[in-house]
């Protein structure tokens, strides 16, 4: 099984561009903080702007920055911009037991969605930022 990895990486991508506001940042500058390709950050960038978090310039000086304020956007807005599939997926077997089986996976996964959901709509990108610039204790 693959594991999708876009709302991580589009999470660590933003709080670098949040981390500097008025700066274009490329996708080469982006992908070498995170020691990643660049395509990668240009194909969760082309998300981004889609989902309108993310403007980008094109051209010598081009690159992108944030479409709005840090504090305006949830992780649940980042989530929903990369990875539109689901958290969980069922399958499918022949026959009436695992059809029950299914359907309670699926009321299951519906519910830990919600969760998830909801816990991810209470964090800002700016409210991230601010936790992991604090330094540790001693």
């Amino acid at each position: 099984m693959a594991v999708n990895t876009r709302f991580a990486t589009g999470v660590h991508a933003l709080l670098l561009l949040a981390a500097e506001p008025d700066v274009l940042q490329t996708s080469e500058d982006v992908a070498g903080k995170l020691n990643t390709n660049p395509v990668v950050i240009r194909r969760v960038f082309s998300l981004l702007q889609q989902a309108e978090l993310v403007e980008s310039q094109k051209g010598p000086h081009g690159g992108s920055r944030l479409a709005r304020p840090a504090k305006e956007i949830t992780l649940s807005d980042i989530h929903r911009a990369l990875d539109a599939g689901g958290l969980f997926h069922t399958v499918s077997f022949p026959g009436t037991q695992q059809a029950r089986v299914t359907a309670a996976l699926d009321q299951i996964f519906t519910s830990v969605s919600k969760t998830v959901t909801k816990e991810l709509e209470q964090v800002t990108l700016s409210q991230l930022l601010k936790k992991i610039s604090k330094k540790p204790s001693k």
